[in-house]
């Protein structure tokens, strides 16, 4: 489904990805995670071409990200992208966030994307919650509404960038419950976070970078059992003994 061979890329002189590769197959759910200024955001930004790659090749399914030809508005609309901020519209309410993509991208008649909005506002228990605006729900309910807006789209993968890092921690979990719930019913998924008690419930795989490079790519159980590099098990016990 999301397949990266040997990505590169720099900032002017410094290399922030180097030779990266890496298959998140249908379904499957992948987090990625590694201390801070390790590449892990840049990374998933390349994943919908939110990021320009100077080396290497991207593809979502059968379409390759990283060729000038590829019509990214159409890509972009396939993979939807949840933000660490949240990234709605602030002077838009709830249902306008929610319906304009849908029909100005994918061309769906108002009452269609009304509809569609509505169903998925239920889902993550916001419907009631439709014609208020943005800043007058708490991060939490936010952060679900973009969950929601992003699905209202029909993706084929999700990519979370730490979603849930500017939550209050009381607020956190009622974000990790949605993804947990999609992870669940199958959705295929490749999530940057800090959040391990959510790689050990519903990650098939965990990527562990440092510096740019990827240094473990494994199963999860055999991650947080045996971590085979030095790097990963300093970073692990730092994170474990914080939660």
């Amino acid at each position: 489904m999301i397949s990266l061979n040997k990505v590169s890329k720099w900032y002017g002189p410094f290399q922030v990805l180097k030779d990266c590769s890496l298959e998140v197959g249908k379904g499957e759910v992948v987090v990625v995670c590694g201390p801070s200024g390790s590449g892990k955001s840049t990374l998933i930004k390349t994943v919908n071409g939110l990021e320009a790659i100077q080396q290497g090749q991207i593809f979502i399914g059968d379409s390759e990200v990283s060729s000038p030809k590829s019509n990214l508005p159409v890509l972009r609309s396939k993979v939807g992208m949840v933000f660490q901020h949240f990234e709605l519209f602030p002077h838009l309410s709830i249902i306008e966030n929610l319906t304009l993509a849908q029909i100005r991208v994918l061309g769906r008649s108002q009452e269609e994307a009304c509809h569609k909005g509505y169903r998925l506002l239920e889902r993550v228990g916001l419907r009631a919650h439709s014609e208020k605006f943005p800043g007058q729900l708490s991060g939490g309910q936010q952060q679900r509404v973009a969950i929601a807006r992003a699905l209202c789209m029909d993706p084929i993968a999700m990519l979370f960038d730490e979603p849930t890092s500017a939550l209050d921690p009381e607020m956190i979990n009622e974000v990790l419950d949605v993804m947990v719930e999609l992870a669940q019913e199958g959705m295929t998924m490749m999530c940057v976070t800090h959040e391990m008690g959510f790689a050990r419930k519903v990650a098939h795989r965990v990527v562990f970078m440092d510096h740019g490079v990827i240094v473990e790519d494994r199963r999860k159980e055999e991650f947080f059992a045996n971590p085979a590099s030095e790097r990963a098990r300093d970073f692990l016990s730092r994170i474990l003994s914080s939660h």
